[in-house]
């Protein structure tokens, strides 16, 4: 028997990965970069044995039906073929994250599995190498491998698209990210349709993907200058381009909410009051506002007028990948 277990954190992107240029090895069609939070995380355990004969897969307690386990099984294939071990296994896995709320529950709970099956096989595979396994389970969690700020670099093929984590000095230590859950439920069009939706048939995909790397290149500087304002007006500015693209698709979407809207406006009220703090919203109605730590209790006490506290969560930089025994 072979065991492992490993806790992954999710992370927010700030430079948006939207659209795939190939849909097997998840190769994005951007450069993005992300924070990783503490608030939200995965933890799996993976046991490998000579005895099992099919995979299993149970998530929060409940064993899935097999169109869930089937996308763990194509993962844990690409695991037993590093391994050179045709081995079945046990997946458990436990989320302290809403799931299919838009906040990307897919990435801690697969890079939590790449990193379990590392550890159960003693694959003793890099960072790098698991960033690259945790891709092909899902594009956001090659950047869960790491703490911090992270960039996930496009490449060209397999082996050139994986993330890595950017030297900050600790900045993102200062940083507060709150969160607006104003909608917990299964979305109408998950990230994965309305990624190739998008990409296939919006007439305004082609301007995002020309801003990307200009947007990259302003947030890196921001960071490297730890410039709060110039960090958060590209977040604010990116995230709604690539809402602004699923307008154009055929046929037309959005992942807005009412409630949504109204945490936008929020916001815009607290930055006119000279707070300054910036939203983004990945593929579903939850506002992430990004704010400095000195600011997040006089936001988080606005925000509580508007919204039940329940709804409110603060997360602060988290770290990467850890190993649980």
């Amino acid at each position: 028997m072979h065991k492992g277990r490993a806790r992954a954190f999710t992370n927010i992107a700030l430079i948006k990965y939207w659209g795939k240029k190939d849909e097997t090895l998840i190769l994005p069609m951007n450069n993005s970069l992300s924070l990783t939070l503490d608030a939200f995380y995965t933890e799996t355990e993976v046991i490998f044995n000579e005895t099992f004969t099919q995979d299993t897969f149970y998530l929060d307690g409940v064993l899935q039906d097999e169109k869930a386990t089937k996308k763990i099984s194509q993962f844990l294939d690409l695991v037993r073929e590093i391994a050179k071990k045709n081995l079945y296994a046990q997946v458990t896995s436990e989320n302290f994250v809403p799931t299919a709320a838009g906040l990307a529950s897919s990435a801690s709970g697969l890079a939590a599995l790449a990193a379990a099956s590392n550890e159960a096989l003693k694959l003793q595979l890099s960072e790098t190498d698991l960033s690259r396994l945790a891709r092909r389970g899902s594009g956001s969690a090659c950047r869960s491998i790491f703490g911090g700020f992270v960039e996930w670099e496009q490449g060209i093929d397999d082996h050139s698209s994986y993330a890595t984590p950017l030297s900050s000095d600790h900045w993102e230590d200062d940083l507060a990210m709150l969160f607006v859950l104003v909608n917990d439920q299964q979305k109408d069009v998950s990230s994965r349709d309305g990624m190739y939706r998008t990409v296939t048939t919006s007439s305004f995909y082609p301007g995002w993907l020309a801003d990307a790397p200009k947007d990259l290149a302003t947030a890196k500087k921001a960071i490297q200058e730890k410039d709060f304002i110039a960090l958060g007006e590209v977040t604010e500015a990116n995230g709604l381009k690539m809402h602004g693209t699923t307008l154009a698709a055929v046929p037309p979407f959005t992942y807005w909410s009412p409630d949504s809207l109204k945490a936008m406006q929020a916001v815009r009220k607290l930055r006119a009051d000279g707070i300054n703090c910036y939203f983004t919203m990945d593929a579903g109605p939850n506002v992430k506002i990004l704010v400095e730590k000195k600011n997040s209790k006089d936001v988080k006490k606005y925000l509580e007028t508007l919204f039940d506290s329940s709804q409110l969560v603060c997360a602060y930089a988290g770290p990467g990948i850890e190993i649980l025994k």
